[in-house]
């Protein structure tokens, strides 16, 4: 019983003493250390100088000199003096001054145009006759054949008639849709006489149409 209360005693004070062996050897192995210096020192620290510098003090304002108005001086204007009169003589003074205006450059007015004579009106100009009883033109021949055919038509011719009333061309202007119709009238017209044109006195050459007409009534 002696010996487990002593066991009891001692339990509490085995961790202390390892405590105290650890740290004593600990202790020993940094001396040993230290003196083969294996452990290097710490280095020295730099030391942080602060310096105070004293704020400059505040500038005075500079203010700019104003520059100064300079006061002008109104010029005084001399003032002209009214001429005196002069009293005129009572020659003078009744009658004005002439004056002579600056002579008045003559301009030539411009020549008048020349007037055109005026023409002359156109004289009428009439067309050729063929109708007139004293021509004693024949009427065309009846073709036998186209009376046996019944052939009926009306034709134009165009007839140019010369100032000696002579027909120079004979032309078919509208047919009766019979050749020998046509025919008939182309030959007839072609001996007649015609009273020419005329310009005021003058007998021209001139266009006529000529109307055919073939009728088996008739």
């Amino acid at each position: 019983m002696a010996q487990a209360s002593y066991l009891n005693d001692t339990a509490p004070q085995r961790p202390k003493l390892m405590l105290a062996l650890v740290i004593a050897l600990h202790l020993g192995v940094g001396a040993v250390l230290l003196s083969l210096d294996v452990l290097p020192l710490p280095a020295p620290l730099a030391t942080l100088m602060v310096r105070v510098i004293r704020a400059p003090s505040e500038q005075a304002e500079i203010t700019p000199p104003q520059p100064k108005a300079v006061a002008h001086k109104p010029v005084a204007q001399s003032r002209a003096e009214p001429a005196l009169e002069r009293p005129l003589p009572a020659a003078e003074a009744q009658a004005p001054a002439a004056v002579e205006a600056p002579a008045a450059r003559q301009i030539a007015a411009p020549a008048p145009l020349p007037v055109a004579a005026a023409a002359p009106p156109a004289a009428a100009v009439s067309e050729p006759r063929f109708d007139a009883a004293y021509l004693d033109n024949p009427a065309p021949v009846y073709p036998a054949l186209s009376r046996r055919m019944r052939e009926e038509g009306r034709v134009i011719v165009r007839v140019f008639v010369e100032a000696n009333g002579r027909a120079s061309q004979v032309q078919i202007n509208s047919s009766s849709s019979s050749p020998r119709l046509d025919q008939a009238a182309q030959e007839a017209v072609a001996r007649w006489k015609f009273f020419p044109a005329q310009r005021g006195a003058e007998a021209i050459g001139a266009w006529v149409l000529v109307p055919i007409v073939f009728n088996l009534r008739g």
